[in-house]
């Protein structure tokens, strides 16, 4: 459990950066929204991600985007079932694409697109296996035991991160290469380079950090 909430929870992080990085706007927006709710005297703590919506819109829609285990883990029948008119046997193994499920067009409206906005105004609209659109970690008995820690590693990393510095590209680098590495984690295929530049107090990077 521990594991999975970590290595999930980094890769998410840094996809989330790299979308940032690529859209200063809601970049500029999540810093504006921590700067209001927690100010420039201390560093942002789990209490604080209650107030901070557009915040935590940006790691729903990167699990969408690009979910850190693209294939879920496989799921078996226990008994014959009726699936839509298909007769699904029992131990029928089925692998469900959560990929496929966030870009499809029949429930996202420019689903190629990183709009965190698109969870900001549909607050309701959750990853935790309750709505059917994004499936980040699956849903029922069998889902991600770490969905718990996974999220708040995610949002509580992120938040630090974007109010802690101005993120830009690395010297040299024109733009971002966002191909996907597929494997059992959807990694980046080329990690991310980036230049992080300070814009706290000094004496609060150790909290930050």
């Amino acid at each position: 459990m521990f594991g999975a909430g970590i290595d999930t929870s980094s890769i998410t992080t840094e996809w989330a950066l790299s979308e940032l990085i690529r859209n200063p706007a809601c970049m500029l927006k999540a810093q504006r929204e921590i700067d209001q709710a927690v100010g420039f005297d201390r560093a942002v703590n789990e209490d604080d991600l209650s107030n901070l919506g557009y915040v935590r819109a940006i790691a729903k829609e990167t699990l969408r985007l690009h979910p850190p285990v693209p294939l879920l883990v496989p799921h078996e029948s226990t008994q014959e079932c009726m699936i839509n008119g298909f007769r699904v046997p029992a131990r029928t193994r089925a692998t469900v694409n959560v990929w496929s499920i966030g870009r499809d067009p029949r429930w996202w409206e420019r689903p190629e697109v990183f709009d965190p906005d698109r969870f900001a105004a549909r607050s309701a609209i959750d990853v935790k296996g309750q709505h059917f659109e994004p499936l980040p970690f699956g849903s029922g008995r069998r889902m991600c035991p770490g969905m718990g820690l996974g999220l708040a590693m995610v949002e509580l990393s992120l938040a630090r991160l974007i109010q802690g510095f101005e993120w830009t590209l690395a010297p040299g680098l024109q733009e971002l290469d966002m191909e996907e590495e597929f494997g059992v984690t959807l990694q980046r295929r080329v990690p991310l380079r980036a230049l992080a530049i300070p814009r706290m107090k000094a004496e609060l990077y150790g909290g930050i950090c």
